[in-house]
């Protein structure tokens, strides 16, 4: 699996005009699934996301948790972040997971992340989303499952 992972003042995901998930502090993850990806994975990358030591303390260190400061999450499933462009110019999704695999992995993550006290809102599966947000720091971070 693969998470990228902003820390956002605000972000939503829009769907055919309607606001499906929108979050105010917190992180934007944008949560791609490969073929071998398993359910301990999906549980391994939740725990991980909401430990991230990178929100500021009172001497302005990144020193606190998504957890430590109450913050949300607004996962959306993007399976663009498997696309290999090494040859040619028109990406290959070939290392992207099938939808019904991925799917089960997506929920896996976001309810794994549930667990862990983090409050989720989600976009919607194999939709056509328009995702708003606006990054604080900017701090993007890329996590790839062991």
């Amino acid at each position: 699996m693969r998470a990228v992972v902003q820390k956002v003042a605000n972000a939503s995901v829009t769907v055919e005009g309607e606001v499906v998930g929108a979050i105010d502090k917190g992180f934007m993850i944008l949560l791609g699934v490969t073929h071998d990806d398993t359910e301990e994975q999906a549980a391994w990358l939740a725990k991980k996301v909401s430990g991230l030591r990178i929100f500021e303390d009172d001497d302005q260190k990144m020193n606190l948790s998504l957890l430590d400061v109450g913050g949300d999450c607004l996962v959306v499933s993007q399976f663009t972040l498997y696309g290999d462009c090494k040859k040619g110019r028109r990406p290959s999704f070939v290392d992207a997971a099938r939808p019904e695999h991925a799917d089960k992995l997506y929920q896996v993550f976001c309810e794994r992340l549930r667990e862990t006290g983090c409050r989720v809102e989600t976009g919607r599966f194999q939709t056509f989303m328009k995702v708003s947000l606006v990054n604080d720091g900017p701090v993007t971070l890329i996590l790839d499952t062991p």
